[in-house]
């Protein structure tokens, strides 16, 4: 029977988030553990999670969002195209001279025009073309930490679904014997056919324990593999990592950091709205052709005339502001809510490994050595077969809500350590 951890020294390992840099790294790392897993070898946390992180659709939907924005951003700061302007200017079209292009005044135009924005403005467009990519850089960052944290659980729950299932076959195992044992004990007139009878739907009740396990861990399996695609049979004991501080905790929340690239983005734009109200000139430069006259050069500006700005300009940069506020608001909410959610999870998990180091103590050993006490019993001929059935199936239920609790204190460990972002892979 395989040995387990106490979760309170269980911690997990980090793989390294996808980015730029590693993405042909971690792209073989998954098609190196495919074959591997293929073959029956064993699967980490770590591994696991890195290749969910590379199968997910979620994650390269957003990697693509954080392409799209950093391929906008490359044109934010660049002037307009410059416009091709072509015609004929004054042409009859009545008289002698009609559509003949004699006429004095006729004129065939080619030219070009430009609109110009200052420098200013342009680089008000490239800070928020920037900022749109930190934000769809910070989506692309939540994206993948929440494969992370969800491939973590369900390979917690396959693991610890494992562990379960060990123990309840072990405790049929155990029922099988004691009801062969009774049937000896039957013939040869030392038992009754009550104590056996007793056994039989002890033993059958066993037998529907391990089936409702291997049906829990089967459940578990598929939903690891949905995240790293593949059906695994052997999974490493994962292993143990600290929790991060709160600080650190919410200063890492993708969800912070969201609202914080929205924070910068609205303020890249509430900056690019001012400029708007300094309006772009445009020059243009034109070649005319006269038939028997001299040729002409033409040169002008454009100056749109702000002539309402209380009623257009001013309102579309009241209208930034508010978002900007709104945004700062909202980081606010977004900071407290991560705030509360370390919080809790910290209260719960060491609310659950004092519940889990108490159980240990005061129900599980003690049923352990009524257990002892009764097979000893038994072997002397003290006690039915039955008192020691009872004895261990106390001892089974112990040590499965013993599981259970353990469970529910790694999963808290496991949201502790995977929903916040790894230090330093900040967008």
């Amino acid at each position: 029977m395989r040995h387990f951890r106490h979760p309170a020294s269980l911690s997990f390992v980090f793989g390294a988030f996808v980015n730029p840099k590693i993405t042909l790294r971690a792209a073989a790392l998954a098609a190196a553990l495919l074959p591997l897993l293929s073959q029956g070898a064993t699967l980490t946390l770590d591994q696991a999670m890195s290749l969910a992180v590379q199968r997910s659709e979620a994650a390269r939907a957003a990697r693509a969002g954080v392409t799209s924005a950093a391929e906008t951003a490359r044109a934010a700061a660049q002037l307009p195209d410059p416009v091709l302007r072509a015609g004929i200017d004054n042409l009859p079209i009545s008289g002698s001279d009609r559509f003949s292009g004699r006429d004095s005044m006729t004129m065939k135009r080619v030219g070009i025009s430009q609109e110009w924005l200052s420098s200013s403005k342009r680089a008000a467009r490239q800070a928020v073309a920037d900022a749109a990519v930190q934000r769809e850089a910070a989506v692309a960052r939540a994206s993948q930490t929440d494969v992370r944290l969800q491939t973590g659980l369900a390979y917690l729950d396959v693991y610890f679904a494992r562990s379960e299932l060990e123990l309840v076959t072990e405790a049929e195992h155990h029922a099988h014997d004691e009801l062969e044992a009774a049937r000896a004990r039957l013939a040869s007139a030392t038992a009754t056919s009550q104590e056996v009878l007793g056994l039989s739907g002890a033993r059958g009740m066993a037998e529907d324990e391990t089936a409702e396990a291997r049906q829990q861990l089967e459940v578990a399996r598929v939903a690891l593999t949905r995240w790293i695609g593949a059906s695994v049979d052997d999974l490493a004991a994962p292993e143990a990592l600290p929790a991060p501080t709160e600080s650190a905790y919410v200063a890492n929340h993708p969800a912070v950091i969201a609202a914080e690239r929205d924070v910068d983005l609205a303020r890249a734009d509430t900056e690019s709205a001012r400029t708007n109200r300094r309006p772009n000139w445009s020059w243009e430069v034109s070649y005319g052709q006269r038939s028997g006259y001299p040729d002409m050069v033409s040169v002008g500006i454009s100056i749109p005339l702000a002539i309402a700005p209380a009623q257009r300009q001013d309102r579309e940069l009241a209208a930034k502001l508010a978002l900007a506020e709104k945004a700062e608001a909202q980081l606010a909410e977004t900071t407290r809510m991560a705030t509360v959610e370390y919080r809790m999870l910290a209260a719960e998990a060491a609310r659950l490994a004092g519940r889990v180091d108490r159980y240990r103590t005061a129900v599980v050993l003690p049923a352990q050595q009524r257990t002892a006490v009764a097979l000893t019993a038994y072997r002397s001929n003290q006690v039915p077969l039955t008192t020691l059935f009872e004895s261990r199936h106390a001892e089974l239920e112990a040590r499965r809500k013993l599981f259970a609790l353990q469970r529910d204190l790694v999963r808290a460990q496991a949201s502790l350590a995977f929903k916040a972002l790894i230090e330093g892979d900040r967008p």
